[in-house]
């Protein structure tokens, strides 16, 4: 009776199996940690792009409309109740309640927007109280708005800041409103929801030593004592610079821009130009950032560490502070 013998695997065979095996095992391997890298890559620097879009949009608005205190195109004309108070107040330490003041009172000139140069922590606090020198990112710029919301309001809240306005003068108070008012503004009359806020970057997002900058603002909050508030907005933006552009002749077009006006220059800004400077929030220890990046007039920064980086920039047109009281135009 003949008998076949069932043949199987040699030594050699086996072995060579294997190496293919942990070849192909290998080779899928690599390419799924390539593509989780690339993955991990892209929405980090997704997100940073959105961080940033939404940042740029936010300084957009709230700049385009400084100084739009409704129907009023001079701010001389917003009067504050006598009975406004605020718990944290935001201003130079010799102007009391400045969260609510549309004029300057010792120059005289509309405070619709003000602004620090490449501040450091003691020109941020000395310029608005409410910025604690340790929090501010030095060499960032930062700006601060005074307006109105941009629709009126049918029926004031309770605790929020309104300016009622007939187009010849504005009554900003304290709903409900104190009697009697510090001046009387006839029928008929709508009202408006006052809405400053002051941009800054923060050296971190969510607790100091977190070592995330993020864009954030100060808001004022309602209540029966309205106070200041922090509300950061886009985390990763680690730089703000800001030009101004000045219409010097007249014409309502810019003639020069300049990154640290005074307040008297500030009285004739008709334009703005917005640099930002967003950063990844999370590192990628693959990559190092050697380059060097440069907005307006902040020095030079190469920062080489392991984050990506983008600069945005937009110029916008300024249309409440000068434009707007240029009646012939």
């Amino acid at each position: 009776m003949n008998r076949k013998r069932q043949a199987g695997f040699s030594m050699v065979e086996l072995m060579i199996a294997a190496v293919i095996s942990l070849l192909l095992g290998t080779a899928l391997l690599s390419l799924y940690v390539q593509n989780k890298n690339s993955f991990n890559q892209n929405s980090n620097i997704a997100r940073m792009q959105d961080d940033a879009r939404f940042a740029m949009n936010e300084l957009v608005r709230d700049i385009g409309m400084a100084g739009f205190f409704a129907d009023l195109l001079d701010p001389t004309l917003v009067t504050p109740d006598g009975s406004l108070s605020i718990a944290t107040d935001c201003g130079p330490a010799a102007l009391a309640e400045w969260m609510y003041q549309a004029v300057d009172p010792i120059s005289g000139n509309a405070i619709s927007i003000t602004t620090v140069d490449n501040a450091t922590g003691a020109t941020a606090n000395a310029s608005y109280s409410c910025i604690d020198a340790a929090e501010i990112r030095p060499g960032t710029d930062i700006v601060a708005i005074k307006r109105v919301t941009g629709q009126t309001v049918a029926a004031p809240l309770p605790g929020r800041i309104y300016l009622r306005s007939n187009g010849t003068v504005g009554l900003l108070y304290q709903d409900p409103a104190f009697s009697p008012p510090a001046i009387v503004v006839p029928a008929p009359f709508q009202e408006w929801e006052f809405a400053p806020s002051i941009y800054y970057i923060q050296n971190y997002t969510n607790a100091p030593g977190d070592g995330l900058p993020a864009l954030c603002r100060k808001l004022l909050q309602p209540g029966v004592t309205p106070t200041t508030v922090t509300e950061c907005i886009a985390p990763g933006v680690e730089d703000l610079q800001l030009e101004y552009g000045l219409d010097t002749n007249g014409n309502g077009a810019p003639d020069v821009f300049l990154a640290n006006p005074t307040l008297a220059d500030l009285q004739q800004v008709v334009s703005a130009k917005i640099y930002l400077l967003a950063r990844t929030t999370d590192a990628d220890t693959r990559y190092l950032n050697d380059k060097v990046y440069t907005l307006s007039n902040a020095p030079p920064y190469q920062p080489m560490d392991n984050f990506y980086r983008r600069t945005f920039t937009t110029t916008l047109v300024i249309r409440n502070l000068k434009n707007l009281s240029r009646l012939d135009l």
